[in-house]
């Protein structure tokens, strides 16, 4: 039995993933705040390399200008190995995604030499460090991001000069990063651009907006000059509707996981958004990371999980009663894909596999669940048994992988759009980024 199959039972999921646990533990922990007369203290975790936290730094002293909290800036190194199993892919696509996301959510970020040089990493953690002991941080931070990105370390002497010259030492240095990296850790996550506030992640200026929703609720938001309350987040998540019949001619490459939580909830929009755009969608179906032999953290599967617990609630889907499909069950639903396809019920026989596994705790491996989502999609079970089983799958499914990482990509749900008007396919990654998909088409129509 998986880890997180002993860990996440349906019941148990559902307790982990459900609005009013969520709402119990925020309670109680303001509860607790008040008993020990603590402050509202925000973490933030910066990771210098990270376009993603280039983007985070713009925000950060209006952030702390706009809610009553503290806020404790912390520097930590790339996430390991084990949470970010393709390091360099990581590096290439995090720029690429940070370029293409900048200007829809009003920020800015150039890289015109691309990553910057290990010279130039090193002159701006030195320069964060000394404004982490100099308590500038939120300002610096964006003055250091930007000369690193767009002019290097020439950049980077001239906008940090004051900060380097207070000559940070290498122990001071690795002091700060173990700190940041030891915090990071105890709470719970991995990644740079994190915001941590009492018991709950929240990811970059994607996930920004809740945070500021919680600190709102707790009468936090500071009131602007002319007394009127602050309401609008500082980054508010992009929405892009391509106009109908837009996609006729493009084909979409959909890279999805039957195990993969985001995939699971961002699989109704795609088929929603296929028959709108008429882009001739491609399901190609993987197996998970951990089928691959890629490990994934414990500290990584439950954020994940509760991350797509409240991105599913703001989609109005189903989530949250989980049956892990790991392993069997995985198996035993990829030998019926291509049956269904070919019988035109490709669509429903996903949705109600990731309805019934994901948000009902349906064991997709035993005969019993497996039924209910055959019959869920409106196919005959009888004939679904002289089908199940096969290996004929593996050979497509492993094809599929192989496709997905020459796109760029090693995790799902990925996306591959091609077609006229596209000198090269635009690949994206993430279910909160099939909005990508939706802008290039609107600008192609």
């Amino acid at each position: 039995m998986s880890l997180l199959r002993s860990i996440i039972a349906p019941g148990v999921s559902a307790l982990l993933t459900s609005h009013r646990t969520q709402h119990l533990l925020r309670r109680r922990s303001e509860l607790a705040r008040r008993l020990f007369g603590r402050a509202h203290r925000v973490h933030y975790f910066h990771q210098v390399d990270d376009p993603y936290s280039a983007l985070t730094a713009q925000l950060l002293e209006q952030f702390a200008a706009r809610y009553q909290v503290e806020l404790a800036c912390h520097l930590v190194r790339p996430p390991r190995a084990a949470a970010a199993p393709e390091p360099r892919m990581l590096q290439d696509y995090s720029l690429a995604d940070a370029l293409a996301v900048a200007g829809e959510m009003g920020l800015r970020f150039d890289a015109p030499a691309g990553r910057p040089s290990d010279s130039s990493l090193r002159l701006a953690t030195r320069a964060l460090a000394a404004a982490l002991d100099s308590g500038t941080m939120p300002a610096a931070a964006a003055v250091v991001s930007d000369a690193l990105w767009r002019g290097g370390e020439k950049a980077l002497e001239s906008s940090a000069a004051s900060l380097l010259q207070a000559g940070v030492n290498d122990a001071r240095l690795d002091s700060l990063l173990d700190e940041g990296d030891r915090l990071r850790g105890k709470h719970g996550h991995y990644l740079g651009a994190t915001f941590y506030y009492a018991g709950e992640w929240y990811w970059g200026v994607d996930r920004l907006h809740y945070l500021e929703q919680r600190l709102g609720d707790l009468g936090l938001r500071r009131s602007s000059p002319d007394g009127g309350a602050q309401g609008q987040p500082l980054v508010e998540p992009a929405v892009v509707v391509a106009p109908a019949g837009s996609g006729e001619g493009f084909v979409l490459d959909y890279f999805a996981s039957l195990r993969s939580p985001y995939t699971a909830i961002v699989t109704p929009r795609v088929f929603e958004f296929a028959e709108r755009s008429g882009v001739d969608l491609r399901v190609r179906p993987v197996l998970p990371m951990v089928m691959r032999g890629l490990a994934v953290p414990r500290a990584k599967r439950m954020y994940i999980l509760r991350d797509t617990a409240r991105e599913a609630r703001r989609a109005g889907v189903p989530f949250g009663r989980v049956s892990d499909p790991l392993g069997r069950p995985v198996e035993r639903a990829l030998s019926l894909h291509d049956w269904a396809r070919g019988q035109g019920r490709e669509r429903e026989y996903l949705l109600a596999f990731y309805d019934l596994v994901w948000a009902h705790g349906v064991d997709a491996g035993s005969d019993a669940g497996l039924r209910q989502i055959v019959q869920r999609a409106g196919l005959d079970w009888s004939s679904a048994c002289a089908v199940v089983d096969n290996d004929d799958w593996r050979g497509e499914v492993e094809q599929n992988r192989v496709d997905m990482m020459a796109a760029g990509c090693w995790g799902v749900p990925s996306f591959r759009l091609s077609g006229p008007g596209l000198s090269e396919p635009l690949v994206t990654w993430g279910q909160d980024r099939l909005w990508l998909i939706e802008r290039a088409l609107t600008g192609l129509s």
